[in-house]
């Protein structure tokens, strides 16, 4: 499974913004965005980029895919689908990409980030409908319900997310089982979808 194993921080000071790619590191003074809020690189800080069209709507699709962990082939897959479907493109993509297991168990708070409730569906503690899928690229569907091992209930890492993660559980997700169950409503809409990403700017540079 191809995955980007570099160091996440440089990918928000890339974007000049956070991203959240690291939980709880990412609101303390210890997020290096709050240190150096400029590119990495040897030039980062001095170097001046003319702003073009197509650097903003580049700076948009990397902005995404960096959020959601997905590499840059998937990505494309992940648009020519959302382009094919009935609807407004941009939001077919953000709502495939919402609806992959990962993001579930993120937006459930058993995980920090997406990148450790990636590790949790890869090594067997998430169950769809009571069946265990370990594919953090799964789409849910609607009705769909999403939960926890019984074992992997106790697990400390686990519990301390859900006492201490203040995140909003989006309304297309309900909540059951004492916190360790959620089950897929509906399909995400746009206005609940809270990423900071102009899908309408990514739809425009596939579209060249």
């Amino acid at each position: 499974m191809a995955r980007y194993i570099g160091p996440v921080c440089r990918l928000c000071r890339r974007e000049k913004m956070k991203l959240f790619l690291k939980g709880p590191k990412c609101d303390s003074m210890k997020c290096p965005i709050e240190r150096r809020p400029y590119p990495p690189g040897e030039h980062g800080r001095d170097r001046v980029r003319q702003g073009s069209e197509y650097l903003t709507q580049l700076r948009e699709k990397q902005k995404a895919r960096r959020i959601y962990g997905v590499l840059e082939k998937q990505f494309r897959n992940y648009y020519e689908e959302a382009n094919r479907q009935q609807g407004i493109t941009g939001e077919n993509l953000l709502r495939m990409l919402e609806l992959r297991l990962d993001n579930i168990v993120f937006r459930a708070n058993w995980g920090a980030s997406r990148s450790q409730a990636r590790q949790f569906v890869r090594h067997g503690h998430v169950l769809v409908n009571g069946r265990r899928v370990t594919i953090p690229s799964y789409r849910a569907r609607r009705g769909d319900v999403v939960s926890l091992k019984d074992k992997t209930r106790s697990m400390i890492v686990v519990r301390h997310n859900l006492d201490t993660l203040g995140r909003q559980i989006p309304p297309w997700l309900e909540a059951g089982g004492e916190g360790f169950e959620v089950t897929v409503r509906d399909l995400p809409m746009r206005e609940h979808i809270d990423v900071p990403v102009r899908e309408s700017l990514i739809v425009e540079l596939f579209s060249k």
